[in-house]
Protein backbone atom coordinates (compact mmCIF):
# COMPACT_ATOMS: atom_id res chain seq x y z
CA UNK A 1 0.00 0.00 0.00
CA UNK A 2 1.44 3.41 -0.90
CA UNK A 3 2.39 5.83 1.83
CA UNK A 4 -0.62 7.66 3.15
CA UNK A 5 -3.02 4.84 2.22
CA UNK A 6 -5.65 3.20 4.40
CA UNK A 7 -3.34 0.78 6.18
CA UNK A 8 -0.66 3.30 7.15
CA UNK A 9 -3.26 5.86 8.19
CA UNK A 10 -5.01 3.39 10.45
CA UNK A 11 -1.74 2.28 12.03
CA UNK A 12 -0.91 5.91 12.78
CA UNK A 13 -4.27 6.50 14.45
CA UNK A 14 -3.93 3.38 16.56
CA UNK A 15 -0.46 4.45 17.63
CA UNK A 16 -1.73 7.93 18.49
CA UNK A 17 -4.61 6.51 20.52
CA UNK A 18 -2.17 4.35 22.51
CA UNK A 19 0.03 7.37 23.28
CA UNK A 20 -2.96 9.41 24.43
CA UNK A 21 -4.03 6.53 26.64
CA UNK A 22 -0.71 6.49 28.47
CA UNK A 23 -0.56 10.24 29.04
CA UNK A 24 -4.13 11.36 29.53
CA UNK A 25 -6.15 8.59 31.13
CA UNK A 26 -8.46 8.32 32.91
CA UNK A 27 -10.57 11.46 32.68
CA UNK A 28 -10.00 13.36 29.44
CA UNK A 29 -10.78 10.83 26.67
CA UNK A 30 -14.46 10.07 25.90
CA UNK A 31 -15.42 6.43 25.70
CA UNK A 32 -16.48 6.90 22.08
CA UNK A 33 -12.82 7.37 21.14
CA UNK A 34 -12.19 3.75 22.15
CA UNK A 35 -15.17 2.25 20.38
CA UNK A 36 -17.23 1.78 23.53
CA UNK A 37 -20.97 2.38 23.93
CA UNK A 38 -21.63 0.91 20.49
CA UNK A 39 -19.53 3.46 18.62
CA UNK A 40 -16.56 2.93 16.32
CA UNK A 41 -13.07 4.05 17.23
CA UNK A 42 -11.60 6.58 14.73
CA UNK A 43 -8.79 4.16 13.92
CA UNK A 44 -11.36 1.61 12.69
CA UNK A 45 -13.51 4.03 10.71
CA UNK A 46 -13.32 3.97 6.91
CA UNK A 47 -13.52 7.46 5.44
CA UNK A 48 -15.36 7.36 2.12
CA UNK A 49 -16.56 9.47 -0.79
CA UNK A 50 -19.20 8.77 -3.45
CA UNK A 51 -18.54 9.67 -7.08
CA UNK A 52 -21.56 9.50 -9.38
CA UNK A 53 -24.92 10.14 -7.74
CA UNK A 54 -27.66 8.95 -10.03
CA UNK A 55 -30.14 6.30 -8.95
CA UNK A 56 -27.49 3.59 -8.55
CA UNK A 57 -24.95 5.88 -6.93
CA UNK A 58 -27.45 7.27 -4.46
CA UNK A 59 -28.61 3.76 -3.60
CA UNK A 60 -25.04 2.74 -2.85
CA UNK A 61 -24.52 5.89 -0.81
CA UNK A 62 -27.51 4.98 1.34
CA UNK A 63 -26.17 1.44 1.73
CA UNK A 64 -22.73 2.57 2.91
CA UNK A 65 -24.24 5.18 5.23
CA UNK A 66 -25.94 2.27 6.99
CA UNK A 67 -22.59 0.89 8.20
CA UNK A 68 -21.38 2.26 11.52
CA UNK A 69 -17.71 1.94 10.60
CA UNK A 70 -18.11 4.20 7.54
CA UNK A 71 -17.78 8.00 7.55
CA UNK A 72 -18.84 9.61 4.26
CA UNK A 73 -17.16 13.00 3.95
CA UNK A 74 -17.65 13.96 0.28
CA UNK A 75 -19.95 13.49 -2.70
CA UNK A 76 -19.22 14.24 -6.34
CA UNK A 77 -21.33 14.56 -9.48
CA UNK A 78 -21.33 16.72 -12.62
CA UNK A 79 -24.96 17.59 -11.86
CA UNK A 80 -25.30 20.24 -9.17
CA UNK A 81 -28.80 19.13 -8.17
CA UNK A 82 -27.75 15.50 -7.76
CA UNK A 83 -24.73 16.28 -5.62
CA UNK A 84 -26.75 18.65 -3.45
CA UNK A 85 -29.39 15.98 -2.83
CA UNK A 86 -26.64 13.54 -1.90
CA UNK A 87 -24.98 16.07 0.40
CA UNK A 88 -28.28 16.62 2.21
CA UNK A 89 -28.66 12.85 2.62
CA UNK A 90 -25.22 12.58 4.22
CA UNK A 91 -25.68 15.62 6.45
CA UNK A 92 -29.03 14.29 7.63
CA UNK A 93 -27.43 10.94 8.52
CA UNK A 94 -24.73 12.56 10.65
CA UNK A 95 -26.79 15.52 11.90
CA UNK A 96 -24.20 18.06 10.75
CA UNK A 97 -23.20 20.17 7.73
CA UNK A 98 -19.80 18.61 7.12
CA UNK A 99 -20.24 16.80 3.79
CA UNK A 100 -18.24 18.46 0.99
CA UNK A 101 -19.50 18.57 -2.61
CA UNK A 102 -17.41 18.35 -5.77
CA UNK A 103 -17.99 18.62 -9.49
CA UNK A 104 -14.61 17.11 -10.46
CA UNK A 105 -13.66 13.63 -9.25
CA UNK A 106 -9.95 14.51 -9.36
CA UNK A 107 -10.38 16.86 -6.42
CA UNK A 108 -11.99 14.08 -4.39
CA UNK A 109 -9.27 11.57 -5.18
CA UNK A 110 -6.58 14.07 -4.17
CA UNK A 111 -7.91 14.36 -0.60
CA UNK A 112 -5.44 12.54 1.69
CA UNK A 113 -8.05 11.84 4.39
CA UNK A 114 -10.24 9.65 2.16
CA UNK A 115 -9.64 5.89 2.36
CA UNK A 116 -12.07 4.58 -0.24
CA UNK A 117 -14.42 5.74 -2.99
CA UNK A 118 -17.59 4.44 -4.57
CA UNK A 119 -17.57 4.87 -8.36
CA UNK A 120 -21.08 4.86 -9.82
CA UNK A 121 -20.73 7.16 -12.81
CA UNK A 122 -21.96 6.28 -16.32
CA UNK A 123 -19.96 3.34 -17.67
CA UNK A 124 -17.58 5.29 -19.91
CA UNK A 125 -16.15 6.96 -16.79
CA UNK A 126 -15.66 3.88 -14.58
CA UNK A 127 -12.05 3.15 -15.52
CA UNK A 128 -10.72 6.72 -15.59
CA UNK A 129 -12.22 7.58 -12.20
CA UNK A 130 -11.02 4.29 -10.71
CA UNK A 131 -7.52 4.81 -12.13
CA UNK A 132 -7.32 8.24 -10.53
CA UNK A 133 -8.45 6.77 -7.23
CA UNK A 134 -5.91 3.92 -7.37
CA UNK A 135 -3.07 6.31 -8.14
CA UNK A 136 -3.97 8.28 -5.02
CA UNK A 137 -3.97 5.17 -2.83
CA UNK A 138 -7.74 4.79 -2.53
CA UNK A 139 -9.60 1.51 -2.33
CA UNK A 140 -12.71 1.35 -4.47
CA UNK A 141 -16.14 -0.13 -4.92
CA UNK A 142 -16.67 0.31 -8.67
CA UNK A 143 -19.95 -0.32 -10.43
CA UNK A 144 -20.12 -2.60 -13.42
CA UNK A 145 -19.29 -2.59 -16.24
CA UNK A 146 -15.59 -1.79 -16.43
CA UNK A 147 -14.20 -0.06 -19.53
CA UNK A 148 -15.36 0.48 -23.08
CA UNK A 149 -12.36 -1.51 -24.25
CA UNK A 150 -10.43 -4.46 -22.88
CA UNK A 151 -7.30 -2.29 -22.93
CA UNK A 152 -9.05 0.05 -20.48
CA UNK A 153 -9.82 -2.90 -18.20
CA UNK A 154 -6.23 -4.12 -18.31
CA UNK A 155 -4.91 -0.66 -17.43
CA UNK A 156 -7.07 -0.58 -14.31
CA UNK A 157 -6.08 -4.14 -13.42
CA UNK A 158 -2.41 -3.24 -13.62
CA UNK A 159 -2.94 -0.13 -11.48
CA UNK A 160 -4.84 -2.04 -8.79
CA UNK A 161 -1.99 -4.55 -8.52
CA UNK A 162 0.68 -1.85 -8.57
CA UNK A 163 -0.90 0.24 -5.83
CA UNK A 164 -2.27 -2.59 -3.68
CA UNK A 165 -5.84 -1.41 -4.21
CA UNK A 166 -8.76 -3.27 -2.64
CA UNK A 167 -11.31 -3.49 -5.45
CA UNK A 168 -14.91 -4.63 -5.34
CA UNK A 169 -16.96 -4.87 -8.53
CA UNK A 170 -20.67 -4.11 -8.37
CA UNK A 171 -21.78 -7.58 -9.46
CA UNK A 172 -23.68 -8.14 -6.25
CA UNK A 173 -25.22 -11.47 -7.31
CA UNK A 174 -22.09 -13.18 -5.96
CA UNK A 175 -23.21 -12.06 -2.51
CA UNK A 176 -26.62 -13.75 -2.93
CA UNK A 177 -27.21 -17.21 -1.48
CA UNK A 178 -29.16 -18.59 -4.46
CA UNK A 179 -26.47 -17.70 -6.99
CA UNK A 180 -23.72 -19.11 -4.79
CA UNK A 181 -25.61 -22.35 -4.10
CA UNK A 182 -26.42 -22.86 -7.79
CA UNK A 183 -22.75 -22.51 -8.65
CA UNK A 184 -21.74 -24.90 -5.84
CA UNK A 185 -24.17 -27.50 -7.19
CA UNK A 186 -22.55 -27.24 -10.61
CA UNK A 187 -18.97 -27.13 -9.34
CA UNK A 188 -19.55 -30.25 -7.22
CA UNK A 189 -21.00 -32.30 -10.08
CA UNK A 190 -24.61 -32.48 -8.88
CA UNK A 191 -25.86 -32.08 -12.48
CA UNK A 192 -23.24 -34.47 -13.84
CA UNK A 193 -20.76 -33.20 -16.39
CA UNK A 194 -21.50 -29.62 -17.36
CA UNK A 195 -21.87 -29.17 -21.13
CA UNK A 196 -24.00 -26.05 -21.78
CA UNK A 197 -24.69 -22.74 -20.06
CA UNK A 198 -27.63 -20.63 -21.23
CA UNK A 199 -27.46 -16.94 -20.33
CA UNK A 200 -30.38 -14.57 -20.92
CA UNK A 201 -30.39 -10.83 -20.16
CA UNK A 202 -32.68 -7.91 -21.09
CA UNK A 203 -32.49 -6.73 -24.67
CA UNK A 204 -31.80 -3.15 -25.73
CA UNK A 205 -34.13 -0.93 -27.70
CA UNK A 206 -33.79 1.87 -30.25
CA UNK A 207 -33.97 5.53 -29.23
CA UNK A 208 -35.29 8.03 -31.82
CA UNK A 209 -33.14 10.95 -32.89
CA UNK A 210 -33.55 13.95 -30.62
CA UNK A 211 -33.41 17.71 -31.20
CA UNK A 212 -30.36 19.61 -29.98
CA UNK A 213 -31.09 21.47 -26.75
CA UNK A 214 -29.30 24.03 -24.58
CA UNK A 215 -27.21 22.52 -21.79
CA UNK A 216 -29.17 23.12 -18.56
CA UNK A 217 -27.72 25.23 -15.78
CA UNK A 218 -25.96 23.16 -13.14
CA UNK A 219 -24.77 20.41 -15.50
CA UNK A 220 -21.12 20.20 -16.55
CA UNK A 221 -21.90 18.53 -19.87
CA UNK A 222 -18.33 18.56 -21.17
CA UNK A 223 -17.22 16.66 -18.06
CA UNK A 224 -20.19 14.30 -18.41
CA UNK A 225 -18.97 13.42 -21.92
CA UNK A 226 -15.36 13.15 -20.73
CA UNK A 227 -13.49 10.56 -22.84
CA UNK A 228 -16.48 9.95 -25.14
CA UNK A 229 -16.67 11.64 -28.57
CA UNK A 230 -18.18 15.09 -28.54
CA UNK A 231 -21.94 15.08 -29.22
CA UNK A 232 -24.58 17.82 -29.02
CA UNK A 233 -26.58 17.92 -25.83
CA UNK A 234 -30.05 16.49 -25.70
CA UNK A 235 -31.86 15.51 -22.53
CA UNK A 236 -32.46 11.98 -23.78
CA UNK A 237 -28.74 11.40 -24.36
CA UNK A 238 -27.68 11.71 -20.75
CA UNK A 239 -30.84 11.79 -18.67
CA UNK A 240 -30.63 10.02 -15.31
CA UNK A 241 -32.28 6.68 -14.64
CA UNK A 242 -35.72 7.29 -13.18
CA UNK A 243 -38.58 5.00 -12.18
CA UNK A 244 -40.83 6.86 -14.59
CA UNK A 245 -38.51 6.54 -17.60
CA UNK A 246 -36.77 3.26 -16.74
CA UNK A 247 -33.15 2.84 -17.79
CA UNK A 248 -31.14 5.85 -18.91
CA UNK A 249 -30.83 6.08 -22.68
CA UNK A 250 -27.04 6.33 -22.50
CA UNK A 251 -27.09 2.62 -21.59
CA UNK A 252 -28.00 1.92 -25.23
CA UNK A 253 -25.37 4.19 -26.85
CA UNK A 254 -21.99 2.56 -27.47
CA UNK A 255 -20.07 5.79 -26.77
CA UNK A 256 -21.03 5.31 -23.12
CA UNK A 257 -21.95 1.63 -22.63
CA UNK A 258 -22.08 -1.80 -24.31
CA UNK A 259 -25.82 -1.98 -23.71
CA UNK A 260 -27.50 -5.11 -22.40
CA UNK A 261 -24.63 -7.25 -23.69
CA UNK A 262 -22.35 -5.70 -21.09
CA UNK A 263 -23.11 -2.62 -19.08
CA UNK A 264 -26.37 -2.55 -17.26
CA UNK A 265 -27.22 -6.28 -17.22
CA UNK A 266 -24.96 -8.61 -19.17
CA UNK A 267 -22.03 -8.68 -16.79
CA UNK A 268 -24.27 -9.86 -13.94
CA UNK A 269 -25.27 -13.18 -15.47
CA UNK A 270 -22.08 -13.72 -17.47
CA UNK A 271 -20.25 -13.34 -14.15
CA UNK A 272 -22.36 -16.11 -12.59
CA UNK A 273 -21.79 -18.33 -15.65
CA UNK A 274 -18.04 -17.91 -15.15
CA UNK A 275 -18.33 -18.61 -11.41
CA UNK A 276 -20.33 -21.79 -11.89
CA UNK A 277 -18.07 -22.99 -14.68
CA UNK A 278 -14.96 -22.38 -12.59
CA UNK A 279 -13.36 -20.16 -15.25
CA UNK A 280 -12.81 -16.94 -13.30
CA UNK A 281 -9.20 -16.94 -14.51
CA UNK A 282 -9.90 -17.91 -18.11
CA UNK A 283 -12.35 -17.51 -20.97
CA UNK A 284 -13.64 -19.04 -24.21
CA UNK A 285 -11.51 -20.06 -27.20
CA UNK A 286 -14.09 -19.43 -29.94
CA UNK A 287 -16.92 -16.92 -30.27
CA UNK A 288 -19.58 -17.02 -32.98
CA UNK A 289 -22.98 -15.39 -33.38
CA UNK A 290 -25.13 -12.61 -34.76
CA UNK A 291 -27.02 -9.56 -33.55
CA UNK A 292 -29.58 -7.03 -34.72
CA UNK A 293 -28.68 -3.34 -34.37
CA UNK A 294 -30.85 -0.22 -34.65
CA UNK A 295 -30.77 1.34 -38.11
CA UNK A 296 -31.23 4.92 -36.93
CA UNK A 297 -31.51 7.07 -33.82
CA UNK A 298 -29.38 7.79 -30.78
CA UNK A 299 -28.95 4.17 -29.72
CA UNK A 300 -26.61 1.77 -31.54
CA UNK A 301 -26.24 -1.19 -29.16
CA UNK A 302 -27.61 -4.60 -30.14
CA UNK A 303 -31.35 -4.97 -29.62
CA UNK A 304 -31.17 -8.76 -30.09
CA UNK A 305 -28.29 -11.24 -30.19
CA UNK A 306 -27.30 -14.88 -29.96
CA UNK A 307 -23.63 -15.69 -29.47
CA UNK A 308 -22.00 -19.03 -28.60
CA UNK A 309 -18.80 -19.04 -26.55
CA UNK A 310 -16.89 -22.31 -26.86
CA UNK A 311 -14.49 -23.18 -24.02
CA UNK A 312 -11.43 -25.43 -24.25
CA UNK A 313 -13.11 -28.08 -22.04
CA UNK A 314 -15.99 -28.43 -24.50
CA UNK A 315 -18.52 -26.39 -22.52
CA UNK A 316 -20.64 -23.98 -24.56
CA UNK A 317 -22.08 -20.76 -23.18
CA UNK A 318 -24.98 -19.59 -25.32
CA UNK A 319 -25.52 -15.92 -24.58
CA UNK A 320 -28.68 -14.19 -25.80
CA UNK A 321 -31.20 -11.50 -25.04
CA UNK A 322 -34.12 -12.69 -22.94
CA UNK A 323 -36.42 -13.09 -25.93
CA UNK A 324 -34.43 -16.22 -26.79
CA UNK A 325 -33.29 -17.52 -23.39
CA UNK A 326 -35.07 -17.19 -20.08
CA UNK A 327 -33.70 -14.42 -17.91
CA UNK A 328 -30.93 -15.80 -15.72
CA UNK A 329 -28.32 -18.54 -15.96
CA UNK A 330 -29.16 -22.16 -16.78
CA UNK A 331 -26.43 -24.75 -16.20
CA UNK A 332 -27.06 -28.00 -18.11
CA UNK A 333 -25.30 -31.25 -17.32
CA UNK A 334 -25.46 -34.92 -18.22
CA UNK A 335 -27.64 -35.69 -15.16
CA UNK A 336 -29.76 -32.58 -14.72
CA UNK A 337 -29.86 -28.82 -14.76
CA UNK A 338 -30.07 -25.83 -12.44
CA UNK A 339 -31.44 -22.40 -13.31
CA UNK A 340 -30.83 -19.32 -11.19
CA UNK A 341 -32.03 -15.74 -11.54
CA UNK A 342 -33.19 -12.92 -9.35
CA UNK A 343 -36.66 -14.47 -9.42
CA UNK A 344 -35.50 -17.68 -7.78
CA UNK A 345 -33.77 -21.05 -8.14
CA UNK A 346 -35.01 -24.13 -10.04
CA UNK A 347 -33.50 -27.53 -10.77
CA UNK A 348 -34.14 -30.89 -12.36
CA UNK A 349 -34.29 -33.16 -10.51
CA UNK A 350 -35.90 -30.91 -7.91
CA UNK A 351 -34.19 -32.87 -5.15
CA UNK A 352 -31.01 -30.96 -6.04
CA UNK A 353 -32.43 -27.95 -4.23
CA UNK A 354 -32.29 -29.89 -0.95
CA UNK A 355 -28.76 -31.09 -1.58
CA UNK A 356 -26.13 -30.42 1.06
CA UNK A 357 -22.60 -29.41 0.10
CA UNK A 358 -20.28 -31.69 2.05
CA UNK A 359 -17.41 -30.55 4.21
CA UNK A 360 -14.81 -31.86 1.76
CA UNK A 361 -16.53 -30.47 -1.34
CA UNK A 362 -16.06 -27.11 -3.09
CA UNK A 363 -17.42 -24.22 -1.02
CA UNK A 364 -17.43 -20.86 -2.76
CA UNK A 365 -16.78 -17.62 -0.90
CA UNK A 366 -19.74 -16.66 1.27
CA UNK A 367 -20.26 -12.93 1.49
CA UNK A 368 -22.16 -11.24 4.30
CA UNK A 369 -23.32 -8.56 1.87
CA UNK A 370 -21.58 -6.94 -1.08
CA UNK A 371 -20.82 -3.64 0.65
CA UNK A 372 -19.90 -5.37 3.91
CA UNK A 373 -17.57 -7.68 2.02
CA UNK A 374 -15.77 -4.66 0.57
CA UNK A 375 -15.47 -2.87 3.93
CA UNK A 376 -14.05 -5.96 5.61
CA UNK A 377 -11.48 -6.35 2.84
CA UNK A 378 -10.46 -2.70 3.24
CA UNK A 379 -9.71 -3.42 6.88
CA UNK A 380 -7.94 -6.75 6.40
CA UNK A 381 -6.33 -5.90 3.03
CA UNK A 382 -7.84 -9.16 1.83
CA UNK A 383 -9.56 -10.27 -1.37
CA UNK A 384 -13.14 -9.22 -2.09
CA UNK A 385 -15.70 -11.60 -3.53
CA UNK A 386 -15.44 -9.86 -6.91
CA UNK A 387 -11.86 -8.53 -7.25
CA UNK A 388 -10.30 -6.81 -10.25
CA UNK A 389 -8.97 -9.98 -11.91
CA UNK A 390 -12.44 -11.56 -11.92
CA UNK A 391 -14.00 -8.31 -13.14
CA UNK A 392 -11.63 -8.10 -16.12
CA UNK A 393 -12.34 -11.68 -17.21
CA UNK A 394 -16.12 -11.24 -17.04
CA UNK A 395 -16.03 -7.84 -18.71
CA UNK A 396 -13.83 -9.24 -21.47
CA UNK A 397 -16.45 -11.86 -22.39
CA UNK A 398 -19.00 -9.09 -22.87
CA UNK A 399 -16.55 -7.28 -25.16
CA UNK A 400 -15.92 -10.48 -27.12
CA UNK A 401 -19.67 -10.83 -27.62
CA UNK A 402 -20.01 -7.27 -28.83
CA UNK A 403 -16.99 -7.44 -31.16
CA UNK A 404 -18.11 -10.74 -32.66
CA UNK A 405 -21.56 -9.42 -33.52
CA UNK A 406 -20.21 -6.17 -34.99
CA UNK A 407 -17.70 -7.99 -37.20
CA UNK A 408 -20.21 -10.70 -38.10
CA UNK A 409 -17.80 -13.62 -38.13
CA UNK A 410 -16.38 -16.39 -35.96
CA UNK A 411 -13.46 -15.29 -33.80
CA UNK A 412 -10.77 -17.29 -32.04
CA UNK A 413 -9.54 -16.12 -28.64
CA UNK A 414 -6.43 -16.96 -26.65
CA UNK A 415 -7.41 -16.72 -22.94
CA UNK A 416 -3.77 -16.89 -21.85
CA UNK A 417 -2.57 -14.04 -24.06
CA UNK A 418 -5.97 -12.33 -23.78
CA UNK A 419 -6.00 -11.47 -27.47
CA UNK A 420 -7.61 -12.66 -30.67
CA UNK A 421 -5.76 -15.28 -32.71
CA UNK A 422 -4.41 -13.98 -36.03
CA UNK A 423 -7.07 -11.27 -36.37
CA UNK A 424 -5.56 -7.76 -36.27
CA UNK A 425 -8.91 -6.12 -37.05
CA UNK A 426 -10.59 -7.74 -34.06
CA UNK A 427 -7.56 -7.01 -31.84
CA UNK A 428 -7.79 -3.31 -32.67
CA UNK A 429 -11.36 -3.36 -31.33
CA UNK A 430 -10.05 -4.31 -27.88
CA UNK A 431 -8.91 -0.70 -27.61
CA UNK A 432 -11.07 2.41 -27.68
CA UNK A 433 -9.68 5.90 -28.31
CA UNK A 434 -10.50 8.69 -25.86
CA UNK A 435 -11.41 12.29 -26.56
CA UNK A 436 -8.53 14.63 -25.75
CA UNK A 437 -7.25 15.42 -23.15
CA UNK A 438 -8.41 12.19 -21.51
CA UNK A 439 -6.18 9.14 -21.65
CA UNK A 440 -5.33 6.01 -19.65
Amino acid sequence: MPQGGTHSRRQFLKSAATTVGVVALPSMVPSSAWGKSGTIAPSERIVMASIGLGTQGTGLLRAFLGHKDVQVVAVCDVSESQRQKARDLVDQRYANKDCATYNDFREVCARPDIDAVVVATPDHWHVLVSLEAARHGKDMYTEKALGLGVAWDKALQEACHRYGTVFQWGTQQRSDRNFRFACELVRNGRIGKLHTILVGVPHDFPVPNQPVQPVPAGLDYDLWLGPAPWAPYTYQRCRPWTKEESYSNWYHISDYCLGGIGGYWGVHHVDIAQWGHGTDDSGPVEIEGTAVFPQDGLADCAISWKVTHQYADGVKMIYTDNKQNKMGVNFQGTEGWVHVGREGLWAEPQSLLKSMIGQDEIHLIESQGHQRDFLDAVKTRGRTICPIDVAVRTDTICHLTDICTRLGRKLRWDPQKEDFVNDPEASRMLRRPMRSPWHL
